[in-house]
């Protein structure tokens, strides 16, 4: 649009004027009628939001930047808001140092009353310095119903208009509904670097601020009001529903520049905030393990799946080259394959793999998922009745680098001598298994090399199962004639 077109609103026609800036979802310029000055903010039709989102009638809600006209062009929508004297994130800058607490609250107030207003009408979602500017003496809330229209576009990309990483809540990132207390934690981050001039969660990167929102405790807060301190600290909780409420907040802010307190109220006060950090720890550490366990699970689907592609793989190789086998269980479960005296099984476990290792010192790697491959036929003269090999999901060679590896387990011939009918065997997480990994010596070892199973490279993995499957059919399978059959030494991970 050029500075001559004029913009007509549906009450005023507006003429165009200075560029004033903009944002991850939109420009904005200087405008003017016979209203008065203005803002106008062009908003790109985005693909799946409604021009409906864009607008909510706040006209009843103090401190919030009122809509008072609107327009469109072919390719944007335009919210013409009055101008404000400047933004938060303008008046830090020229202040060039941290606020008083006097300012700090007074701030803190202002945005308190209008998140108090909306009363769970509505939430921002992207509260920040630049979206908080001064308007007739307030400070006021801008920019209602940009995030939510974002929010409601179908590209892939368009999430991070959304919301701005340094002030995202942890619910945000989990891309839970945003509520209340999602503004609240934006407005404790704002509150924070009010006061020391720096975040609390400092990046620099997307996914830096991630770990930091989800699992970090923010630095202490020292030499300010211990109420003032306390509220805040109480605003960055990781779990929403710890965060105090915005009527709550308004009620304490009015207290925080009272007259210092009686000596057992500062001592109550004190107690107060030491309890106040202990919970923030507590949510700290919940945070982490639901993380953690957000992250296990998506590790062991990513498994699952590729641990389907493995097993059928070979179960159709056997079975196309040998008809006569007879089949139970199904694809993508546990399967067993006959043929003469030998079975073949494929043994999934059910559930992802949370590793205890018995108390046994741990291994280094990262255990997510187990398998089992056996092999059984009857008993020999010998005492022998087959062989079985593990099948581990984990980051067994290059730590955070998961996939499945192959490996199998013995009795260590230092020890005492073997008993074990299978040779070698098979073993989950557990201490057996923890002994084998373990730097020193024990009653077990391991038997074979970490072998990455990788699919679309599995030729060596299915013909060897192939001629063991065809060796046991023939009643020649025997007890290796050397253990380990493979250096297995150095083929995972120690630290």
């Amino acid at each position: 649009m050029s500075g001559e077109e004029l913009i007509r609103g549906s009450k005023y026609e507006w003429r165009p004027g200075e560029h004033l800036g903009g944002g991850g979802f939109g420009r904005v310029i200087a405008v003017s009628s016979e209203w008065g000055d203005g803002a106008a903010k062009f908003v790109p039709k985005a693909p799946g939001a409604q021009r409906e989102l864009l607008f909510e009638e706040l006209s009843d809600c103090r401190n919030v930047i009122p809509i008072i006209d609107s327009s469109e062009t072919d390719r944007h929508y335009i919210i013409i808001m009055p101008r404000a004297s400047q933004s938060l994130r303008e008046f830090l800058n020229s202040r060039g140092e941290v606020l008083d607490a006097g300012d700090i609250v007074a701030i803190l107030n202002d945005v308190a009353i209008a998140l108090a207003d909306i009363g769970g009408r509505i939430v921002h979602r992207d509260i920040k310095p630049e979206n908080i500017l001064l308007l007739d003496g307030d400070w006021q809330l801008a920019d209602f119903g940009i995030s939510r229209y974002a929010e409601a576009t179908t590209g892939d990309d368009t999430r991070k208009y959304a919301w701005t990483p340094q002030y995202a809540a942890p619910e945000q990132w989990r891309a839970e509904r945003a509520s209340a207390a999602t503004d609240v934690y934006a407005l404790g981050v704002i509150a924070f670097e009010m006061l020391t001039g720096s975040r609390p969660f400092p990046g620099p990167d997307v996914h830096d601020y991630r770990n930091q929102h989800l699992h970090d405790q923010p630095p202490a807060l020292d030499g300010v009001p211990a109420s003032l301190s306390a509220l805040i600290e109480e605003m960055l909780f990781k779990a929403a529903g710890a965060r105090p409420a915005p009527s709550n907040l308004q009620a304490r802010l009015a207290r925080v520049l009272e007259s210092p307190p009686l000596q057992g109220l500062q001592r109550l006060q004190d107690a107060n905030r030491a309890e106040v950090r202990r919970q923030a720890e507590r949510e700290r550490q919940t945070s982490a393990q639901r993380s953690e366990e957000e992250r296990r699970a998506d590790l062991a689907a990513s498994a699952n799946s590729s641990l389907t592609r493995i097993s059928e793989a070979l179960r159709v190789a056997i079975v196309e080259a040998a008809a006569a086998a007879h089949q139970t269980g199904r694809p993508g479960g546990d399967w067993h394959l006959e043929l003469g005296p030998a079975t073949l099984s494929f043994l999934r476990r059910s559930a992802p793999v949370r590793p205890t290792w018995g108390g046994w010192e741990s291994p280094a790697f990262d255990l997510i998922a187990t398998a089992q491959m056996r092999l059984s036929i009857p008993r020999t003269s010998y005492g022998y009745d087959g062989r079985s090999h593990s099948i581990w999901f984990c980051d067994a060679q290059s730590d955070g680098e998961y996939r499945w590896f192959e490996t199998a387990f013995m009795v260590s011939p230092l020890m005492r001598a073997s008993t074990s009918a299978e040779n070698p065997f098979a073993l989950n997480d557990g201490e057996e298994s923890a002994k084998a990994l373990w730097a020193g010596m024990a009653e077990y070892q391991a038997a074979w090399p970490f072998t990455p199973l990788v699919v679309g490279e599995l030729d060596e993995f299915l013909d060897r199962w192939s001629t063991w499957f065809a060796e046991a059919a023939q009643g020649t399978l025997s007890h290796p004639t050397t253990m380990p059959e493979r250096t297995a030494q150095g083929s995972w991970r120690r630290d």
